[in-house]
């Protein structure tokens, strides 16, 4: 769908509603106790103030969304209850789009933010602001903007001690929501599975200290020539994560308090924040940008720590970076303010925080008559104070010198109302995590007498502070890496190798089975091993291996530390060399399963109908060749569904890509008949759950026509147990059999 269309037509949209329905929340519950009952919900947001600062008033919770929107340069994936629509449109045009159809009118707001979008602006969406070359990789394949539209927003007014809650009627009933929230909020919090933590052994940079260094040198030739004054050059890290994301934002927001803390869970990917800077700050009219550049540790002693404050105030390079980036923003808020209206309030004023001192100024404007939040954007993003100066060539430098675009890095984090008022964050002391990996960057600005030895041990002293913040309940050391089972040895699996000449990898020659494992028993393992030989005999011509597999497993589980956790095991066979038939690769793998349904953020899936048919023997085995089921799965994601529906060639249904399909059709049940297609250990198990209550399942041709118009359709696998299926392709089920899916994996899944 194009922009002009959706205007033409956006009927998938609610109408407009100025009801809100706000109350103050009466509860001894704290605002993290009652955000960690949501944290692990798609779309929900916490914004918190983790200091006395006059910046940090208020802790702000937005839960259960009406809309959501993902968008890269040039498109925009709208999802609004069960409907989801690609649009083809600029990201800050969209978002002008929302807040105009749902702006708040004729009323008083007293609370920083009662309705409209909150989540993130990821550096990267500059690209669409200004017309810049893009010469760095784009590795994590993230959106450029992610934000929501919250139907329940807390906001705890900290100086006040009071809690409001605001509920929106736009898509559903105000009052039934909030009966609804009040309900959720009076259980118990769930308590933490483990500590989070990382791997300190396994972090890798995306600069070796060589080529990190010639980058600096180069900054300092473009200075020479007069290309710029000051660049901010940065590196980024990765390394393992383990444990829940929001344990970490809670962990991050005792230990090291900051005025700008936050958490968003994205669905396939989350961010914590820990920001000292505010960004851009709009009320009514009345901007407000708080830039900061000179930072000094706090002392150990009075006496330390009063030195290394003088030596911030007294420090001319610091005075002199400040005073350009204040320089910078004034003319860029400048562009949509009015004129005259543009004032330094406050210039290089120490503020201290646990670890650390900043130097930072206010620049107050007043909007120009015909601007918004979103010209504001335009004219500001992203924040100078973390580019250069003059912007610009500053940001052409850097994406010309670092490998990896920044995504959410020096980007911004916070709300859009719809009621003229907005808050960002500056994306600093900021993390990613996704797929068990952590991802931050650090950086520091470059001027004409910087050391490039300096800078780089700088950046590591800042890595060094923030993994520790980030694990200073638990650091993984070298005894708890990640280990596997590789022909007959357990080894870290970051030592493991595969021959490039090994066929199984280089044509999907091979063979595996996914076991679930909870709490260190293994589910259904006889089965699994049962189809795993079978598919050898089919697949090789060779003997079986004899090994106790169950044995390897356990120890898995034991060394990787998951005993008390739900697991996922990957027992893999492929072919060797073909000069070395017999020179077989084996493999075990293990690490923490997150569930389906946590990641889509609701009580079941949507599927898409694959449009490419499929009849192959190779679908009654699980072997490597997968690359059907992965591109069938690609496309579905490209329609805001979770999983492709496989048919046979004649039309009918088979599978989806991971998952077996059964039905409920007139109160029978049905599973699909093909002639190809993998047999399921939790498939049976569940036919023989409902065989032992006298339900026999049957099975019989059907069509994806015929499937659509089911009382009720499931998936099954043997990791997620049964789920419930809502929608398959644009049709909705009515009735998708949430609690019978519980009550069954409440059986099955307790192995």
């Amino acid at each position: 769908m194009t922009f002009s269309s959706l205007l033409n037509d956006c009927s998938f949209l609610p109408e407009k509603s100025d009801d809100l329905l706000s109350s103050e929340l009466d509860t001894n519950r704290s605002f993290p106790d009652i955000a960690a009952l949501f944290a692990h919900n798609t779309g929900t947001v916490a914004l918190a103030s983790g200091t006395s600062a006059d910046c940090a008033r208020y802790n702000i919770l937005g839960v259960n969304p009406w809309l959501s929107l993902r968008t890269t340069l040039t498109h925009a994936v709208v999802e609004c209850g069960n409907r989801t629509i690609s649009v083809e449109t600029d990201p800050l045009q969209i978002v002008q789009f929302i807040i105009d159809r749902y702006r708040l009118s004729n009323g008083e707001y007293p609370l920083p933010f009662c309705g409209g979008l909150m989540g993130y602006l990821s550096y990267d969406l500059k690209d669409c602001i200004e017309e810049l070359p893009r010469t760095s990789i784009d590795d994590l394949h993230l959106p450029h903007l992610y934000m929501v539209a919250p139907s329940i927003i807390l906001v705890e007014d900290l100086l006040e001690k009071k809690k409001t809650i605001s509920v929106s009627s736009v898509g559903g009933d105000a009052l039934q929501r909030k009966e609804c929230f009040l309900e959720i909020i009076n259980t118990a919090v769930p308590e933490k599975n483990r500590e989070p933590s990382v791997n300190q052994s396994s972090m890798s940079s995306s600069f070796e200290k060589e080529e990190y260094m010639r980058a600096i040198e180069e900054i300092h030739d473009y200075i020479v020539r007069g290309h710029v004054y000051q660049v901010n050059m940065s590196q980024r890290f990765e390394t393992s994560f383990h444990g829940d994301s929001f344990d970490l934002f809670i962990s991050l927001f005792k230990s090291n308090p900051a005025p700008f803390f936050a958490y968003i869970n994205a669905g396939d990917h989350h961010i914590v924040s820990t920001s000292p800077e505010r960004f851009i700050e709009l009320r009514g009219k009345n901007v407000e940008t708080r830039p900061i550049k000179g930072t000094r540790p706090r002392g150990k002693t009075p006496q330390d720590d009063l030195k290394n404050r003088n030596d911030l105030t007294t420090s001319c390079k610091d005075d002199a970076e400040l005073s350009m980036i204040v320089d910078l923003l004034r003319n860029d808020i400048g562009k949509v303010c009015r004129a005259g209206s543009v004032k330094v309030r406050e210039h290089k004023r120490v503020e201290g925080y646990k670890n650390v001192f900043h130097n930072v100024s206010i620049i107050d404007g007043i909007l120009d008559y015909n601007k918004n939040a979103i010209d504001l954007i335009r004219a500001t993003f992203p924040g100078g104070s973390i580019t250069g100066c003059p912007k610009i060539r500053s940001m052409e430098i850097i994406d010309e010198l670092e490998p990896v675009r920044r995504h959410i890095y020096t980007g911004s984090i916070g709300y859009i109302g719809f009621h003229d008022s907005m808050d960002l964050s500056i994306a600093i002391r900021t993390a990613i995590i996704k797929d068990s990996k952590l991802v931050f960057s650090v950086g520091g600005g470059i001027v004409y007498d910087s050391n490039p030895a300096d800078e780089y041990l700088e950046t590591l002293v800042k890595g060094e502070s923030l993994i520790n913040a980030i694990c200073g309940t638990h650091i993984k050391d070298s005894s708890t890496l990640s280990y596997a089972w590789y022909n007959g040895k357990y080894k870290p699996s970051d030592e493991i190798t595969i021959s490039v000449g090994n066929e199984g990898f280089l044509y999907g020659y091979g063979i595996f089975e996914t076991i679930r494992v909870t709490k260190g028993t293994p589910c259904r393992l006889q089965q699994h091993l049962n189809r795993f030989s079978k598919s050898w005999e089919y697949c090789f011509n060779t003997p079986y291996p004899d090994i106790t597999w169950e044995s390897i497993i356990t120890y898995l589980i034991e060394r990787n530390g998951l005993s008390f956790d739900v697991a996922v095991v990957k027992i893999l066979a492929a072919a060797g060399t073909p000069d070395k038939p017999e020179s077989m690769t084996l493999l075990v793998t293990a690490k923490r399963y997150v569930h389906r349904l946590n990641t889509a953020g609701r009580d079941g899936l949507f599927l898409a109908t694959c449009p490419d048919k499929r009849h192959i023997s190779l679908a009654s085995h699980k072997t490597m060749n997968y690359m059907f089921c992965k591109v069938a799965n690609n496309r579905a994601k490209q329609q805001g569904a979770d999983e492709a529906l496989i048919i046979n060639t004649d039309g009918s249904v088979c599978e989806s890509a991971t998952a077996n399909i059964l039905c409920i059709i007139g109160g029978s049940w049905y599973r699909p008949k093909s002639d190809y297609v993998l047999p399921g250990t939790m498939e049976s198990a569940v036919c023989e759950l409902l065989a032992s209550r006298g339900i026999k399942v049957q099975t019989c041709l059907l069509s994806v026509d015929e499937l659509k118009e089911a009382d009720q359709v499931f998936l099954t696998n043997a990791l997620m147990g049964i789920v419930p299926v809502l929608r398959i392709d644009s049709v909705t089920l009515n009735n998708p059999g949430t609690e019978l899916c519980r009550e069954i994996n409440s059986v099955l899944l307790d192995c």
